[in-house]
């Protein structure tokens, strides 16, 4: 049985609202990086000014960056910007997406960036568990049931 959910009280259409555009991705994923600066996030995105511009502001203003001042010699003050925890739970979502694309959009070589776990050298891998820590390997294994904010449609 479906549940008939309201359209306007969805997780997934308020996420994309935050991040549900290409160069807010690439900012994103330069910041996992560790770019932080205006000037090399542009030259990694080759995003137009005013397009980074907006885009770093929206994520600043919607927490998941946040700018910290810093200064070069003889140079007026700047800002960085940082990635809050808020951000960093985005990883997961990533680095799905870029399996994702290695899977069905990849050059005939390859994907074009592996990662590693830094420990161990192992591949990183997005998996599905349940909170009793069975793997879930796909959507037929999942039900969805209404959650304390669900609204349902009325009959």
């Amino acid at each position: 049985m479906i549940l008939p959910f309201r359209a306007d009280n969805c997780s997934i259409e308020r996420t994309l609202e935050v991040v549900g555009e290409k160069w807010t991705f690439l900012v994103l994923r330069e910041a996992f990086r560790g770019v932080r600066r205006f000037a090399d996030m542009q030259a990694a995105t080759g995003a137009p000014r005013q397009v980074l511009s907006a885009r770093l502001a929206r994520l600043v203003e919607e927490g998941l960056l946040r700018k910290e001042p810093y200064r070069e010699p003889g140079q007026r003050q700047r800002d960085e910007y940082r990635l809050t925890d808020k951000g960093r739970d985005l990883y997961p979502l990533l680095v799905a997406l870029m399996h994702w694309g290695d899977k069905y959009l990849a050059d005939d070589d390859g994907p074009p960036v592996l990662l590693t776990h830094r420990d161990c050298g192992a591949s990183i891998e997005v998996h599905l568990r349940c909170a009793e820590g069975h793997e879930v390997p796909g959507p037929r294994q999942v039900t969805a049931l209404p959650g304390a904010g669900a609204r349902l449609q009325s009959a």
